[in-house]
């Protein structure tokens, strides 16, 4: 049971309607986050604005799939964790160990996912201060200065979302678990997906 009224498309509030329609069009299922949000049209609309404003950066597919997993590790959202580890399994091709070890905090064996990692866990870790040395380590992996501030967005966005899971109590809906963590395995294949 959620402490927030977790919203069907019919049970949204008319203004988040048309948003709450094009996610179950998207995905084939209403996730349980979108249901959270539509008790506040602005929160969904920015939730889902930010999103594909964050799309169209610098920052590949894969990596903002890194920076989203990282950020729900940190922020104990095993919603987000399931839903974005789906994502980089699916849509960015990642490979499974891969993402298994992401979704540990540890090394990925993709260099660029790895530097991902490292810097959103100390944009968190720092609320934005990070050192000069993971600063550095970021940019001589290959980013710009966009893309230090597009983790910043990154992180924006996964704050939004970890933490009305976490107000609300969401719990994972059931296309997104076998995708938690516990569930995932490294031949190549989340356990039970179906």
């Amino acid at each position: 049971m959620t402490r927030l009224t977790l919203h069907t498309e019919a049970s949204a509030p008319e203004a988040s309607r048309a948003l709450v329609q094009r996610a179950i069009a998207n995905n084939g299922f209403l996730p349980n986050l979108i249901g959270i949000l539509a008790n506040s049209p602005q929160a969904l609309e920015t939730y889902l604005g930010v999103a594909k404003t964050t799309a169209s950066g610098e920052l590949t597919l894969a990596e903002r799939e890194a920076l989203q997993i990282t950020a729900a590790r940190i922020h104990g959202c095993d919603f987000c964790v399931a839903g974005h580890t789906a994502a980089a399994l699916k849509q960015a091709k990642l490979p499974v160990a891969a993402v298994a070890a992401l979704q540990q905090g540890h090394d990925s064996g993709e260099a660029r996912l790895d530097a991902v990692r490292a810097f959103t866990e100390a944009v968190i870790a720092t609320r934005g201060k990070v050192s000069d040395e993971s600063l550095a380590a970021f940019r001589n992996a290959g980013f710009s200065e966009r893309q230090a501030l597009e983790v910043v967005l990154g992180v924006s966005l996964a704050t939004l979302c970890n933490f009305a899971n976490s107000l609300a109590g969401s719990p994972v809906n059931p296309q997104l678990q076998p995708y938690l963590p516990d569930h995932l395995q490294r031949d190549g294949a989340p356990a039970h997906a179906g």
